[in-house]
């Protein structure tokens, strides 16, 4: 007969003591949402959600780069996705000024450019299974370089997000305040783009560059679901992104499915149950209503 205890070990607590990919995978998915989730907050604040997905499609090519030069170096596909996502999101905002055309559709124009060129490079370079790799990510694959990286990432994202709080949140609530203030709005908004590009980065070995923005706003807009305040929306997107790693790995493993989309599954389906049972949800909403027309 099997207990309740032996089954919890061996279904959530086995795969993690028993192989040390799992516990990498583990420990850089848990990093990656203290740092990406807290920014795509911020990016939904700021009405910028699409953003992040523009600027993960936008790394490709500096990763590509990097891969024609290196093969799979860390270092040298992580400097090139840096490189590039920088060179987009500023190329984009110069447009912007110097246009007619707003950035955001400068950005989608950049991106869709730098998706292709991406993919062109990498399918020429190497091979199909290169190509899947670097757009999907493995968090099972995961190795010492990769914990670094990814910590390194976290590490300076929230000791910036810390220091630089303040002129984040009036950035987003007030840029004019901001402004009469003495402080220039473009330079936060330039800082906070890089964090946003330092966190896609960092995050697509483990997800892929086309996944790692799944992990920086699935959970924020749960959390805009379920609290007001942003102190609150902060815990709760970085609480949902950290229990959909985890039960997307467990998943992964015991179901033999990739880890990046199945962790970013996991987040869709805890959205999922926020857009049913969160107080801003369909259910509650629902609930309300009756309840005045009775």
């Amino acid at each position: 007969m099997i207990t309740a205890h032996h089954w919890l070990w061996e279904t959530v607590i086995g795969p993690f003591t028993e192989f040390a990919f799992m516990r990498r995978a583990l420990v850089a998915s848990l990093a990656l949402s203290l740092g990406a989730a807290p920014l795509g907050v911020f990016l939904t604040l700021r009405r910028m959600s699409l953003l992040g997905d523009a600027l993960s499609h936008a790394v490709l090519p500096g990763v590509a780069v990097g891969f024609m030069l290196a093969g799979l170096s860390l270092p040298a596909m992580a400097a090139g996705g840096v490189v590039a996502g920088l060179l987009v999101a500023g190329m984009a905002g110069f447009i912007s000024r110097t246009t007619s055309l707003k950035e955001d559709a400068s950005l989608a124009a950049m991106y869709l450019v730098a998706l292709a060129l991406g993919v062109a490079l990498i399918s020429r370079q190497g091979s199909q299974l290169d190509l899947l790799h670097i757009l999907f990510g493995s968090a099972l694959g995961v190795d010492t370089q990769g914990l670094i990286l990814v910590g390194s990432v976290t590490s300076i994202s929230l000791l910036a997000l810390a220091a630089c709080y303040r002129g984040l949140v009036l950035e987003s609530f007030d840029p004019v305040f901001l402004g009469a203030s003495g402080h220039k709005s473009w330079v936060w908004q330039q800082g906070f783009l890089v964090l946003v590009v330092l966190n896609l980065v960092a995050g697509f070995q483990t997800l892929g560059t086309l996944m790692a923005v799944g992990l920086m706003m699935l959970p924020a807009v749960s959390a805009r679901l379920w609290h007001d305040t942003l102190t609150a929306q902060l815990i709760n997107a970085c609480v949902q992104a950290m229990l959909a790693c985890l039960l997307g790995l467990l998943v992964s493993y015991h179901c033999d499915t990739p880890s990046g989309p199945t962790m970013i599954g996991s987040a869709g389906l805890l959205y999922a149950l926020s857009l049913l049972l969160s107080p801003g949800g369909v259910l509650p909403r629902l609930l309300q209503r009756q309840h005045r027309v009775g």
